[in-house]
């Protein structure tokens, strides 16, 4: 066999491997949190599987007379809230596991607290940096090494094994949507074909009637026999 081919049948599974490992998205974000008397939630979603671990690391920057309360909720119709906190400040780690599919909302408030003297023209805000960690990014394999004696080799198998896990997941959640799909076009086809054959039923009907009527009508005024 050539070099060129062998070359070719090692480097195939070493770029497979390379793009999974560049497709693993992340999720971190930094934003100033405005202060109000009565704020507004601001939420950041993120798409996540049910039974889905979630850890979610807010660093909250200084700011005085100013509170800063996180809620976890979720876009599914029960309106699932994982957990609330108050008066978060420097750095907190939450985890939850998603009971839904969905999207995962991580909403922060910074309430003004104490008299201070606020108008419009007074910016109060404090410097949020978020980090939301889904799937196989939340499994701390360095943690799972340590506890099992695994080898750094083995360490990134089983990193590469939670990988292909949730690929597989994500494939056949995207299945079962296409099947869902597939189902709702056909019932939706064979709805429409349903309402063509009354419609056209109701037209010949309409004509059927329309002739004894016109007839019956034509024989009464003696202009047929």
């Amino acid at each position: 066999m050539a070099r060129s081919q062998l070359y070719s049948i090692f480097s195939l599974p070493l770029l497979l491997l390379s793009l999974i490992l560049q497709s693993t998205p992340t999720h971190a974000i930094k934003f100033a949190l405005p202060a109000q008397r009565y704020p507004q939630p601001k939420c950041i979603w993120n798409t996540a599987h049910t039974n889905t671990l979630v850890i979610v690391t807010a660093n909250v920057g200084p700011g005085t007379n100013q509170r800063v309360d996180v809620e976890i909720v979720d876009s599914s119709p029960k309106n699932n809230v994982y957990l609330a906190k108050k008066g978060i400040a420097g750095e907190a780690r939450l985890a939850i596991t998603t009971h839904s599919e969905g999207e995962v909302g991580v909403c922060f408030k910074n309430h003004i607290e104490g008299d201070i003297s606020y108008d419009k023209s007074t910016k109060l805000d404090r410097v949020v940096d978020l980090d939301v960690d889904i799937g196989a990014d939340a499994v701390d394999y360095n943690a799972i090494a340590n506890q099992e004696s695994l080898s750094g080799l083995e360490t990134e198998m089983r990193k590469l094994e939670g990988i292909v896990k949730e690929i597989v997941d994500e494939m056949g959640y995207l299945k079962k949507r296409e099947e869902r799909f597939t189902d709702t076009n056909t019932s939706t086809n064979q709805r429409v074909q349903n309402f063509a054959w009354f419609t056209l039923l109701s037209l010949a009907g309409l004509g059927v009637w329309q002739i004894f009527h016109l007839r019956a009508f034509f024989k009464r005024k003696y202009l047929i026999d």
